[in-house]
């Protein structure tokens, strides 16, 4: 007898990937709409999105493939880069990531799906990991504070220029260059310069740059070493500089700092550079942890986040995000930080890289560079090759003329990429990869026909002296910490990572539900991709048709995400969503500059905006000015009509998110663009909720001009822990010619550059095109749709002990719901922030807290959490609403009671005494399933208000952690 084989449909079926993305089957979608009370997932979302901007044409994307054909087809893309030897330099090295740090942090979801440290009880282990990278650029640096990363380092260049004019004291315009500086970093300085009226003066000469210094200036940016390799003494131009009330910026490489003269030592004002080559590959660009550091009065107004120590309730020290006050969703357009500026795996990666090597590795490693650079030198004199000889640590620089090209044409056919630089100079730049035989390739390079080639071992038997001269020596000690002078074994330094990760709270051991922020699967065949070799290693300035794979993932991510957004062109350049605003912004401001309306500078902007778009708007030289929201959060568009009228002759844009802030689809929103329209505005629809809207609406198609996407929100690029992300800008058809252009890499644009590489973070990239090629259409519909559907479980779930604050007409919300807590401190004391840390001891890390409505809990659940562990969620809500009546009918006090004493630590559960209202074990297992699976808090809660009046920002001393 024979069995039946299913139907071969069924079969192949059983190896697509959207019922491992979605959490929720049949059976469990059938439950949650009965407590919905719709009768079919079709009927929901019919009720919930607005029929006027439903899509009426299905995406056009290829149809959905397996896990393992996406890879195959992936592979062949990435066959297409060429990996030649880079010997370009020019802020990006060849590095070695060792494989404990591999394996387990770049390839470890708890490191990588972790979300911004705000909840610093359930974030304490990659705060040290960040403590660890902020002491890390202070000693290399010479500097007392710096900040927990930036994006890359041009921007982070940027960011010191806009940081010195707030500064200072010097009314001038005026920012000097040095023209030797990366030329990316010029570029995107020269872009963010701009519509802040601010003058790049290049000196491309030490004429110029004398002659520039003895002006009228508030700051200067020179690099150092410069990017053709020369290392300057500089101490005379800070002096110069400082004379005139202006900053002196320098941006530096760390590993050259382990042996030249650091610049806090020399008298620079700011450091800015990468942590590139501290074991983060090329990756065409990115990401990589840029730095900031600066002097101790300027900290206050330090971009980017600043992790600083302060106490727990038990007076143990406990790290915690300091001076917040700066941040956009604070300070909004007067802000001095953004929250998406930080790449927070690459900064984990460096410091964790500075931790396994230590000084003497660092400096063990520089040395051999230095002495390989010293080798290279020697052998290119021999042969009579055109060296410039100065002062060097890494790179080397020939002034070839005529034979420019023809030489770096046979550097390629050799297998090699050289640099041109300034058109008649080559530059060669060395690193922890270069081997003997790349020396001996490169003497080959450069020999005459006929020539001896001299061996490496000529040189290396004879010994070598560096090209550092004494003068420019470092003399200081650095990373005299213990943590860096301890994990050099493999086992020291897994058990530390392990340590660390232990102590957090990632996507990896439960639902995060924050609103706003989509922390969704990332699934593992997603993520395999970025260490191929053919995506990593790969330079972002090599030869264009070296980076045929790049070109074809870019062309076909960009199609992909038209598809999505109904938009007709797209930049994948922004390396955070932030930046994604701001090169939208400035494609508006660059169309009405072309057609002579330069002077239309008014941003309108809801009150219940992203904090991060009057920011954006103020950067972009415009001028915000806020409109009303009715009592249902809806954008007035009486007063948005008025603001219309009133600022008709400069209205630039509007800016809204949708569906809105408040988890609402507003039903008036093609009424608002055409109102924008009328006018002479354009329409920024904010994409940080577009979770909420692929495959069911389409901003491009409802009136939207301009959006930026969060790839590492809606496409599945993992935050980890607050960084990497990529955020696409999106433009209908007359905006595409203003979309960022990248003149250093060669890419046309109508604006210039606002990330360092053309492609950004592009190593990340393959992780956005594996979702949309493994989901298809059908499947990234199906994941919005189910992630509408969780929101409301939730809401209906949660509606009699927690009001839902917003929702349209029939009741339902998108695809995250605001809890109204705001009644518990009068009847109880309990505030949002005692429910979101009492949620620690359930397991869980809480909501978004007060925003956008202050004391309130904004949840998402996305489409990857299985019915079970929304259950468990609402359960913990519900078990907490019931702690709260317990406070409310006087059975615990307002002040000493389970959910003001949260979080609750083992070691204080364990003690001798316990003087609480409430036992130990309501404390630790106020749910049965805790017993078998528990996540214990490694601190109790955190003194804000301490560690803001007693910044500290480095590593804390060995005494304190004994005491």
């Amino acid at each position: 007898m024979t069995t039946a084989l299913p139907p071969l449909s069924a079969l192949e079926n059983a190896t697509e990937f959207q019922p491992r993305h979605i959490g929720i089957d049949a059976a469990d979608e059938a439950h949650m709409l009965s407590v919905i009370g719709e009768a079919s997932r079709r009927a929901l979302i019919d009720g919930i999105v607005p029929r006027s901007i439903a899509r009426s044409q299905p995406m056009d994307l290829p149809a959905a493939t397996t896990e393992a054909g996406a890879l195959a087809e992936l592979k062949a893309i990435a066959g297409k880069n060429q990996l030649l030897k880079s010997f370009i330099g020019q802020g990006y090295y060849g590095t070695h990531t060792p494989g404990v740090i591999l394996r387990n942090i770049l390839e470890n979801p708890a490191w990588y799906t972790a979300y911004t440290p705000y909840q610093a009880e359930i974030s304490q282990g990659r705060m040290e990991a960040l403590v660890n990278f902020q002491t890390m650029v202070c000693d290399l640096t010479a500097m007392p504070i710096a900040n927990a990363s930036m994006l890359d380092e041009a921007t982070a260049a940027a960011e010191a220029m806009t940081l010195a004019k707030r500064s200072v004291k010097s009314k001038s315009n005026r920012f000097i260059v040095a023209g030797d500086a990366h030329p990316q970093t010029i570029e995107v300085i020269q872009t963010r310069a701009e519509p802040l009226g601010i003058e790049v003066v290049l000196a491309n000469s030490l004429a110029e740059w004398n002659d520039a210094l003895d002006g009228d200036y508030f700051a200067v940016l020179a690099q150092y070493p410069a990017t053709s390799g020369r290392i300057d003494e500089l101490a005379a131009d800070a002096e110069k500089a400082h004379a005139r009330g202006a900053a002196f910026i320098a941006a530096a490489d760390l590993l050259a700092l382990t042996l030249i003269t650091p610049p806090g030592e020399w008298g620079a004002d700011i450091v800015v550079g990468t942590t590139q080559r501290f074991g983060m590959p090329m990756g065409a660009g990115g990401p990589h942890a840029a730095f900031m550091a600066c002097r101790d009065e300027y900290k206050r107004s330090l971009p980017g986040r600043l992790v600083g120590v302060s106490v727990d309730v038990h007076g143990k020290p406990a790290y915690r995000l300091a001076l917040q006050t700066r941040e956009q969703h604070i300070r909004r357009e007067k802000a001095t930080s953004n929250i998406c500026t930080a790449q927070v795996l690459p900064a984990v990666i460096a410091s964790m890289y500075a931790v396994y090597h230590g000084p003497e590795g660092l400096t063990r490693i520089a040395r051999r560079v230095a002495a390989y650079t010293a080798i290279l030198a020697q052998g290119l004199k021999a042969l009579g090759a055109p060296l410039r000889e100065h002062p060097t640590f890494d790179t080397l620089s020939l002034h070839t003329g005529a034979a420019t090209e023809t030489t770096a044409a046979r550097a390629v056919s050799m297998g090699a990429n050289l640099r041109i630089y300034f058109k008649e100079y080559l530059c060669i730049s060395l690193d922890e990869t270069t081997t003997r035989a790349d020396v001996e390739l490169l003497w080959k390079i450069f020999a005459q026909d006929g020539q001896t080639l001299p061996t490496f071992a000529d040189y290396a038997e004879a010994g070598v002296e560096a090209l550092i001269p004494a003068a420019l020596q470092r003399s200081s000690a650095f990373l005299t910490h213990p943590v860096f002078n301890t994990h050099h074994s493999e086992t020291g330094m897994l058990r530390y990572i392990r340590q660390l990760s232990d102590k957090d709270l990632a996507l990896d051991r439960s639902m995060i539900p924050l609103g706003s922020c989509t922390m969704k699967l990332n699934a593992t065949s997603e993520m395999i991709p970025i260490t191929w070799p053919e995506f990593a290693h790969v330079h972002p300035f090599a030869p264009a048709d070296q980076l045929q794979g790049y070109a074809e993932l870019d062309e076909q991510l960009r199609a992909w995400l038209c598809q999505a957004t109904g938009y007709a062109g797209i930049s994948l350049q922004p390396n955070a969503g932030s930046q994604g605003e701001y090169a939208g912004l400035l494609a508006i401001r660059g169309w009405h500059r072309a057609r002579g309306q330069g002077h239309r500078n008014i941003c309108l902007i809801p009150s219940s905006a992203h904090g991060t778009n009057p920011a954006s708007a103020q950067m972009a030289g415009m001028q915000v000015v806020v409109t009303a929201c009715d009592a249902s959060g809806n954008v007035d568009l009486a007063d948005l009509k008025a603001k219309c009228e009133q600022h008709a002759d400069k209205l630039a844009c509007v800016m809204i998110t949708y569906p809105s802030t408040h988890g609402v689809f507003e039903t008036q929103v093609k009424e608002l663009c055409q109102l924008v329209h009328q006018h002479g505005g354009r329409v920024y629809v904010d994409g940080a909720n577009m979770n909420a809207l692929v495959g069911v609406a389409a901003p491009g198609e409802f009136g939207g001009d301009v959006s930026h996407l969060n790839l590492h929100k809606t496409f599945c690029i993992p935050h980890g822990g607050g960084g990497p992300g990529v955020g696409p800008v999106c433009v209908v058809e007359d905006l595409v010619p203003y979309l960022p252009g990248h003149a250093t890499a060669g890419v046309p644009g109508g604006n210039g550059a606002v990330s360092a590489a053309p492609l950004g973070n592009a190593a990340v990239l393959p992780i956005s095109w594996m979702y949309i090629r493994m989901m298809g259409a059908d499947g990234l519909q199906a994941a919005t749709e189910t992630a509408i559907l969780s929101a409301n479980y939730i809401s209906a779930r949660l509606k009699d002990h927690y009001p839902t604050l917003y929702a349209s007409a029939n009741g339902h919300v998108a695809h995250e719901c605001i809890l109204d807590l705001r009644a518990f401190k009068e009847t109880s004391g309990v505030m949002a922030e005692d429910v979101a840390k009492r949620l620690i001891d359930y397991g869980f890390h809480a909501p978004t807290l007060s925003f956008p409505v202050p004391n309130t809990l904004m949840v998402e659940p996305t489409e990857s959490e299985t019915l079970a562990e929304l259950d468990r969620f609402i359960d913990a809500m519900i078990a907490i609403r019931e702690e709260i009546r317990q406070i409310e009918s006087g059975t615990w006090p307002q002040n000493d009671n389970p959910l003001k004493n949260a979080p609750h630590t083992a070691e204080s559960l364990l003690g001798a005494d316990w003087a609480r209202a409430y036992s130990r074990e309501t404390a630790a297992f106020p749910v049965t399933a805790l017993r078998q699976a528990k996540y214990w808090s490694p601190v109790g809660r955190v003194d804000n208000v301490y560690g803001d009046r007693n910044l500290f920002c480095s590593c804390v001393p060995v005494s304190e952690l004994a005491s």
